[in-house]
């Protein structure tokens, strides 16, 4: 179970998700294939080995830098080399594409035995020998008709450094899915929508009821009558031939991706279950966000005793295997490798214009003419006013509001103008009431106003999942392509939210858009001159395997925080790598020549981008600290107080290595669950940095949102790097590729 002081100490104490692994006389063995699956086939040695992992009870296997590690029970003999040449005949005869592969074994006579390996290999363990315990979720009697949700076991491996030396672990955690309570095959049958099947199936999550991998269907096949002989060939489960064989002719066969390996497999629907996901609870008839709220843990004892139970069916597995999984990380043990800032993040100096000095929960009173103002204001509107249009699509007054805009700008330093109000009457979000919003916003663009502050109806806010798109995206690209700001508010905000607390969010977004600098830190960043957020949009082809990615942007900030500029590129790419020709525009040798910059990845740096941007800084003159930002697959971390869990506070980190960390950037309210913290990591071939300066200086970086006071989760170089890539990949631009104006606020 986590690990829990006996005595209460007398300052906070910190746990983690983190289990140290050990095993003492591991029975292992090593070989490659010839011809060898290397690094750039990584997807190929890890789904091998865990192909290979099924073929015997008492072994795992591992693939790691070439190297195919097998793990027996302690005392059980291995399989001799024909039994290993016979498992992968068998592993050629059941996975399809792999079926065109002949490969031979070259045994090691030495294995490499790295905390990485025997991390991996606990993991494997768990995944092929463990069965955890689902605990369903009670729902209303409507949704529990329709959906089950479980809480289940989440696990990955991780290496950490206990007292100089790096330490095998595991991380154990707590998922809830939210799955349709039959197969896939039984949604579509029962489902009004069947005689569109491509409309109803395309981008649908799913599990595979065999591995229980999770999947997208991303395109339709065929149908049974055309697949079935092929299919049933390469069924393995007697249930999924057994219903091969039952399945109607018409029924359609679907394509699926796995992860981000971009092979489409063919799947009959009776071997899938449906998962329910925000963008397609509809088809299912619920209502995702509810469902979410219900899967909340809102009582960290039941959390408590979840991850005990994991932790004891985990450590029943591992320990067949020689394994013995310690008890988690903690401060009572290891009290050096957690920290919070010295300064409290919400303590940290904030400047606005004319000197002012402020905090993060004094932002509203720095922005105030009478102290401080916005630190810099665009020149634009140094001697005009802000020209202000409204469009009005649903039946609420707003002049209230309206006023209280004018009247805010003018207390932050700014005359405004309402130049054009204009209710409209739209029913949906459908073609004809796209028209008519197009009609309107025509006629407003002849105004040339500044902004546009338009009201839209709740209605609206499920509309972006149809096919046309909602009134919210049509009307944001139209103006975004005309580099007009906007700034939407939802009937509902108006009903739930007092007016003020509106204002204080759209005001200084509005601010913001239009090119001004609401404050920036008061002191400067000490590890680098600037800082840059780097990422790419990501978008499934819609019939053949892999993606059209396109880079979507890069973000640069000077040593305080300010923004300076972003730079989208325009080209599509293939893959997830940003090629070196993209790179040497995105980072301008004027700007950044013998500086030093911080560059932010969303998520790992892909291929040859390390080498590509170390050949560029070198070119250049400059040194660049290269840091991972990860969000998925991060043990949580939590705060203990007299032997009970709860929340941590933001800027709680946990150092993983000299190069590697844990990191809290949000509080959420116990209604909301627990805050997914980050991971950073410095690349060990980028100039390097210390993880505690890397730490500090994300958190400082994640106060710069001038569209919200509540700070968002990534530092500001990469945050609304998902919906840059979204509004990218989809067409929506602005027509001018690099700018001052932070248009996605």
């Amino acid at each position: 179970m986590i690990a829990v002081a006996l005595t209460a100490p007398k300052t906070p104490n910190f746990i983690s998700e983190i289990f140290p692994l050990t095993i003492s006389q591991p029975n292992v063995i090593c070989f490659r294939l010839t011809p060898n699956v290397n690094e750039n086939a990584k997807d190929l040695g890890n789904r091998l080995s865990f192909h290979l992992s099924r073929q015997f009870p008492d072994v795992a296997v591992t693939w790691h830098q070439g190297d195919f590690i097998v793990l027996a029970k302690p005392e059980q003999s291995m399989p001799d080399s024909s039994e290993w040449r016979e498992a992968l005949e068998r592993v050629r005869a059941e996975v399809r594409d792999l079926s065109d592969r002949p490969w031979g074994i070259q045994w090691v006579r030495h294995p490499n035995l790295t905390p990485t390996v025997l991390a991996q290999l606990a993991c494997q363990i768990l995944q092929t020998d463990c069965h955890f315990s689902q605990v369903p979720v009670p729902l209303p009697e409507r949704e529990a008709q329709r959906v089950i949700v479980r809480r289940e076991a989440e696990f990955w491996s991780e290496v950490i450094e206990l007292e100089n030396t790096l330490t095998p672990a595991l991380s154990l955690s707590i998922h809830s899915s939210i799955l349709f309570k039959g197969n896939l095959a039984e949604f579509f049958q029962n489902h009004p929508s069947r005689q569109n099947p491509e409309k109803l199936l395309v981008g649908l999550h799913v599990q595979s009821l065999e591995t229980g991998g999770h999947g997208i269907i991303r395109e339709i096949i065929g149908s049974i009558g055309e697949k079935r002989e092929e299919l049933l060939k390469w069924a393995t489960g007697s249930t999924s031939k057994q219903a091969l064989r039952e399945a109607p002719d018409e029924q359609p066969v679907v394509g699926v991706q796995f992860g981000k390996n971009p092979k489409i497999y063919e799947y009959a629907m009776a071997a899938l279950r449906p998962r329910v996901t925000d963008d397609t609870d509809e088809r299912f008839g619920v209502q995702h966000g509810q469902l979410l709220r219900a899967t909340k843990i809102r009582d960290f004892k039941d959390r408590t005793q979840l991850l005990a139970r994991y932790k004891e069916e985990a450590s029943q597995a591992l320990a067949t295997f020689g394994f013995q999984l310690k008890r988690s990380i903690s401060s009572y043990n290891y009290s050096s490798l957690f920290w919070y800032p010295q300064t409290p993040i919400d303590q940290t100096p904030l400047l606005f214009g004319k000197g002012y000095v402020g905090k993060q929960g004094q932002i509203l009173n720095g922005l105030k003419i009478k102290n401080g103002g916005v630190y810099r204001k665009h020149p634009e509107y140094a001697s005009r006013p802000i020209q202000i249009a409204v469009l009005k699509l649903c039946d609420f007054q707003v002049s209230l509001l309206l006023k209280g805009v004018e009247s805010c700008l003018k207390d932050y330093g700014f005359e405004s103008q309402i130049i054009h109000k204009k209710p409209l009457s739209v029913s949906g979000s459908d073609a004809s009431a796209r028209a008519e919003l197009e009609k309107a916003l025509n006629g407003v663009a002849v105004l040339s106003p500044d902004v546009v502050l338009i009201f839209l109806p709740e209605s609206d806010r499920r509309a972006d999942k149809s096919d046309g798109g909602s009134l919210y995206q049509f009307a944001y690209s139209h103006l975004l392509r005309r580099q007009t700001a906007s700034q939407f508010v939802y009937a509902d905000t108006l009903t739930k939210v007092q007016s003020g607390q509106i204002l204080n969010q759209v005001v200084p977004g509005i601010l913001a858009k239009l090119g001004n600098l609401p404050f920036i830190l008061a002191e400067p960043l000490e590890i680098a001159d600037y800082f840059i957020g780097l990422d790419i949009s990501r978008s499934p082809k819609s019939r053949l395997p892999g993606t059209m990615n396109a880079c979507a942007s890069i973000r640069l900030y000077g040593r305080q925080g300010e923004f300076v500029r972003y730079r989208l590129e325009d080209g599509l790419l293939e893959g997830e790598e940003i090629p070196q020709r993209i790179l040497e525009r995105l980072l301008p040798a004027a700007e950044l020549d013998g500086k030093t910059i911080l560059i932010y990845r969303d998520g790992r740096f892909c291929g040859k981008e390390v080498i590509h941007l170390l050949e560029r800084a070198n070119a250049i003159n400059a040194r660049f600290i290269l840091v991972e930002c990860i969000k998925s697959g991060v043990p949580r971390l939590y705060h203990l107080s007299n032997k009970t869990l709860a929340a941590p506070g933001t800027g709680l980190a946990l150092r993983l290595s000299s190069k590697e960390a844990i990191l809290v950037t949000t509080k959420v309210s116990p209604n909301v669950g627990l805050a997914r913290p980050l991971r950073l990591r410095v690349h060990e071939l980028g100039h390097q940095a210390p993880i505690e300066q890397v730490v500090e200086t994300t958190l400082k970086l994640t106060l710069l949102h001038h569209g919200a006071l509540k700070t968002p989760r990534l530092p500001m170089p990469l945050h609304g790097a998902d919906r840059m890539a979204y509004l990218r990949i989809n067409g929506i631009y602005p027509s001018i590729l690099e700018g001052d104006r932070q248009f996605w606020l």
